[in-house]
Protein backbone atom coordinates (compact mmCIF):
# COMPACT_ATOMS: atom_id res chain seq x y z
CA UNK A 1 0.00 0.00 0.00
CA UNK A 2 1.36 3.48 -0.82
CA UNK A 3 0.81 6.50 1.37
CA UNK A 4 2.31 9.63 -0.16
CA UNK A 5 5.70 8.48 -1.39
CA UNK A 6 6.22 5.86 1.31
CA UNK A 7 5.40 2.18 0.85
CA UNK A 8 3.90 0.19 3.69
CA UNK A 9 4.76 -3.49 3.96
CA UNK A 10 3.15 -6.29 6.01
CA UNK A 11 4.60 -6.79 9.49
CA UNK A 12 4.13 -8.88 12.63
CA UNK A 13 1.48 -7.75 15.11
CA UNK A 14 3.97 -6.76 17.83
CA UNK A 15 5.84 -4.57 15.34
CA UNK A 16 2.58 -2.93 14.26
CA UNK A 17 1.79 -2.10 17.89
CA UNK A 18 5.31 -0.68 18.33
CA UNK A 19 4.89 1.35 15.13
CA UNK A 20 1.54 2.73 16.30
CA UNK A 21 3.18 3.79 19.58
CA UNK A 22 6.00 5.50 17.67
CA UNK A 23 3.56 7.29 15.36
CA UNK A 24 1.68 8.57 18.37
CA UNK A 25 4.88 10.13 19.78
CA UNK A 26 6.37 11.41 16.52
CA UNK A 27 6.55 15.02 15.38
CA UNK A 28 6.27 16.49 11.89
CA UNK A 29 10.08 16.45 11.47
CA UNK A 30 10.24 12.70 12.10
CA UNK A 31 9.65 9.89 9.63
CA UNK A 32 8.72 6.30 10.32
CA UNK A 33 10.81 3.63 8.61
CA UNK A 34 10.10 -0.08 8.36
CA UNK A 35 13.18 -2.20 7.71
CA UNK A 36 13.45 -6.00 7.94
CA UNK A 37 10.52 -6.27 10.32
CA UNK A 38 11.79 -3.65 12.79
CA UNK A 39 10.00 -0.35 13.21
CA UNK A 40 12.26 2.67 13.38
CA UNK A 41 11.68 6.28 14.31
CA UNK A 42 14.37 8.67 13.18
CA UNK A 43 14.78 12.38 12.67
CA UNK A 44 14.90 13.27 8.99
CA UNK A 45 18.30 14.94 9.53
CA UNK A 46 19.83 12.07 11.53
CA UNK A 47 21.18 8.69 10.50
CA UNK A 48 21.04 7.26 14.05
CA UNK A 49 18.13 5.02 14.90
CA UNK A 50 16.89 6.59 18.13
CA UNK A 51 14.09 4.11 18.89
CA UNK A 52 15.79 0.77 18.34
CA UNK A 53 19.50 1.58 18.45
CA UNK A 54 22.29 1.09 15.98
CA UNK A 55 22.45 -1.76 13.49
CA UNK A 56 24.57 -4.70 14.67
CA UNK A 57 27.28 -6.13 12.45
CA UNK A 58 26.96 -9.93 12.06
CA UNK A 59 30.54 -10.39 13.30
CA UNK A 60 29.40 -9.16 16.74
CA UNK A 61 26.89 -11.99 17.05
CA UNK A 62 29.31 -14.56 15.63
CA UNK A 63 32.15 -13.66 18.02
CA UNK A 64 29.74 -13.64 20.97
CA UNK A 65 28.47 -17.12 20.07
CA UNK A 66 32.08 -18.32 19.88
CA UNK A 67 32.74 -16.86 23.33
CA UNK A 68 29.58 -18.35 24.82
CA UNK A 69 29.50 -21.80 23.22
CA UNK A 70 33.06 -22.62 22.25
CA UNK A 71 34.87 -20.46 24.82
CA UNK A 72 37.26 -19.32 22.07
CA UNK A 73 37.55 -15.84 23.57
CA UNK A 74 37.95 -14.31 27.04
CA UNK A 75 36.44 -10.96 26.05
CA UNK A 76 35.13 -8.88 23.16
CA UNK A 77 35.20 -5.08 22.94
CA UNK A 78 32.59 -3.49 20.67
CA UNK A 79 32.41 0.05 19.32
CA UNK A 80 29.84 2.03 17.39
CA UNK A 81 31.15 3.03 13.99
CA UNK A 82 29.22 6.22 13.34
CA UNK A 83 30.23 6.33 9.66
CA UNK A 84 28.48 3.05 8.83
CA UNK A 85 25.90 3.28 11.65
CA UNK A 86 26.76 -0.13 13.14
CA UNK A 87 28.06 -1.73 16.28
CA UNK A 88 31.28 -3.52 15.28
CA UNK A 89 33.93 -5.73 16.92
CA UNK A 90 36.98 -3.71 17.94
CA UNK A 91 39.06 -6.27 19.86
CA UNK A 92 38.82 -9.95 20.74
CA UNK A 93 40.81 -11.39 23.64
CA UNK A 94 42.16 -14.94 23.60
CA UNK A 95 41.12 -17.39 26.37
CA UNK A 96 44.52 -16.96 28.07
CA UNK A 97 44.13 -13.21 28.54
CA UNK A 98 43.32 -11.76 31.97
CA UNK A 99 40.92 -9.15 33.28
CA UNK A 100 43.83 -6.69 33.34
CA UNK A 101 44.43 -7.37 29.63
CA UNK A 102 40.75 -6.67 29.04
CA UNK A 103 40.66 -3.37 30.96
CA UNK A 104 43.82 -2.23 29.11
CA UNK A 105 41.84 -2.51 25.82
CA UNK A 106 39.11 -0.15 27.00
CA UNK A 107 39.88 3.44 25.93
CA UNK A 108 39.83 5.82 28.92
CA UNK A 109 37.97 8.65 27.13
CA UNK A 110 35.64 6.83 24.71
CA UNK A 111 32.46 4.80 25.20
CA UNK A 112 32.44 1.07 24.45
CA UNK A 113 30.39 -2.06 24.99
CA UNK A 114 32.17 -5.22 26.07
CA UNK A 115 31.53 -8.78 27.15
CA UNK A 116 33.84 -10.63 29.51
CA UNK A 117 33.72 -14.34 30.33
CA UNK A 118 34.60 -14.42 34.04
CA UNK A 119 35.73 -17.75 35.56
CA UNK A 120 35.50 -18.13 39.33
CA UNK A 121 35.21 -20.68 42.12
CA UNK A 122 32.15 -20.61 44.37
CA UNK A 123 32.15 -20.93 48.16
CA UNK A 124 31.21 -24.60 47.58
CA UNK A 125 34.47 -25.00 45.59
CA UNK A 126 32.70 -25.33 42.21
CA UNK A 127 34.23 -23.94 39.02
CA UNK A 128 31.76 -21.51 37.38
CA UNK A 129 31.67 -18.92 34.65
CA UNK A 130 29.48 -15.86 34.06
CA UNK A 131 29.28 -13.67 30.99
CA UNK A 132 29.31 -9.98 31.86
CA UNK A 133 28.01 -7.23 29.59
CA UNK A 134 29.80 -3.97 30.37
CA UNK A 135 28.57 -0.60 29.13
CA UNK A 136 31.58 1.72 29.46
CA UNK A 137 30.63 5.41 29.31
CA UNK A 138 33.37 7.51 30.95
CA UNK A 139 32.53 10.99 32.20
CA UNK A 140 35.29 12.35 29.93
CA UNK A 141 33.72 11.04 26.69
CA UNK A 142 31.76 13.24 24.29
CA UNK A 143 28.13 13.87 25.25
CA UNK A 144 26.94 12.79 21.77
CA UNK A 145 28.82 9.51 22.15
CA UNK A 146 27.31 8.85 25.60
CA UNK A 147 23.83 9.48 24.24
CA UNK A 148 24.40 7.23 21.22
CA UNK A 149 25.71 4.33 23.34
CA UNK A 150 22.93 4.74 25.92
CA UNK A 151 20.17 4.75 23.29
CA UNK A 152 21.61 1.72 21.46
CA UNK A 153 22.46 -0.46 24.47
CA UNK A 154 19.20 -2.37 24.95
CA UNK A 155 18.85 -3.28 21.28
CA UNK A 156 22.48 -4.42 21.15
CA UNK A 157 22.13 -6.50 24.33
CA UNK A 158 19.10 -8.29 22.88
CA UNK A 159 21.31 -9.48 20.01
CA UNK A 160 23.67 -11.14 22.51
CA UNK A 161 21.58 -13.96 23.97
CA UNK A 162 23.29 -15.39 27.04
CA UNK A 163 24.41 -12.32 29.00
CA UNK A 164 24.20 -13.15 32.69
CA UNK A 165 25.31 -9.94 34.43
CA UNK A 166 25.11 -6.33 33.26
CA UNK A 167 27.46 -3.66 34.55
CA UNK A 168 27.44 0.05 33.72
CA UNK A 169 30.63 1.96 34.42
CA UNK A 170 31.63 5.60 34.11
CA UNK A 171 34.91 5.23 36.00
CA UNK A 172 37.48 2.37 36.13
CA UNK A 173 36.69 1.78 39.82
CA UNK A 174 33.11 0.82 38.83
CA UNK A 175 34.40 -2.14 36.83
CA UNK A 176 37.27 -3.26 39.05
CA UNK A 177 37.97 -6.98 39.49
CA UNK A 178 36.49 -6.76 43.01
CA UNK A 179 33.20 -5.44 41.59
CA UNK A 180 33.20 -8.25 38.99
CA UNK A 181 33.84 -10.89 41.66
CA UNK A 182 31.12 -9.46 43.90
CA UNK A 183 28.53 -9.44 41.10
CA UNK A 184 29.46 -12.98 39.98
CA UNK A 185 28.73 -14.64 43.34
Amino acid sequence: MLIGEEQLVPMHAENAIHLAHLCHHSTNKEKIYIDLGYSHLSDANSQANSASGMAVNDECKLKFLELKAKRNHRFIVFKIDEKIQQVTVEKVGSPEETYDDFTACIPPDECRYAVFDFDFITDENCQKSKIFFIAWSPDTSRVRSKMLYASSKDRFKRELDGIQVELQATDPSEMSIDIIKGRAL
